[in-house]
């Protein structure tokens, strides 16, 4: 679990990072936006901040931002009733992105397989992603992504987001978990 004063460091770094990438959020937003640890108090390595601008049972938006290396672990959007799941694109805005899908594995990927979860990442065919690029990503597909050296910021449009529902392929992860005070 991350503490306040990790959050809201955390926060305050993609802030900056947004802001470098010409993408300016409102004072409310700052204290909007998520810190994905996924219960695995690793980060730095695995872990994502986003800020959802709006998500409604249509359609969503969110920028995504990513630390140098830190990955966002194997997961998929299923099902929800009679939804087939969220499809989503993502849209490369700075910095360089390694996304991996089902698919024919690449010869040899780019990214860096956290070592304490290698066993949980199975999916390897490799789409790199550069500002201005993108990609859409199926409903019920597994897929995990990791920013090149710099970081990385990506734009996300998708149908609904229920994060409460992604099925992940590592166990231990909890998609929300809670901080704690100090």
């Amino acid at each position: 679990m991350l503490t306040r004063s990790q959050v809201k460091a955390a926060q305050i770094r993609t802030v900056e990072i947004l802001h470098r990438a010409g993408i300016i959020l409102s004072s409310e937003e700052h204290h909007r936006i998520e810190v994905a640890c996924f219960g695995l108090n690793d980060l730095e390595r695995q872990g994502l901040e986003l800020i959802t601008y709006i998500n409604t049972d249509r359609y969503c938006a969110k920028e995504l931002v990513l630390f140098p290396r830190q990955t966002c672990p194997e997961h998929k959007h299923p099902p929800v009733g009679e939804d087939p799941g969220k499809m989503e694109t993502f849209r490369c805005r700075a910095g360089k992105v390694y996304l991996y899908v089902e698919g024919k594995p690449s010869v040899s990927i780019q990214a860096l397989i956290p070592p304490k979860s290698k066993n949980y990442y199975t999916v390897f065919q490799e789409i790199e992603l550069t500002p201005g690029q993108q990609y859409t990503i199926p409903p019920g597909t597994l897929h995990w992504f990791q920013a090149g050296e710099e970081g990385a910021v990506i734009s996300e449009f998708s149908s609904t987001s229920r994060d409460e529902f992604d099925i992940f392929t590592d166990p231990h992860i909890c998609r929300v978990p809670k901080d704690i005070d100090e």
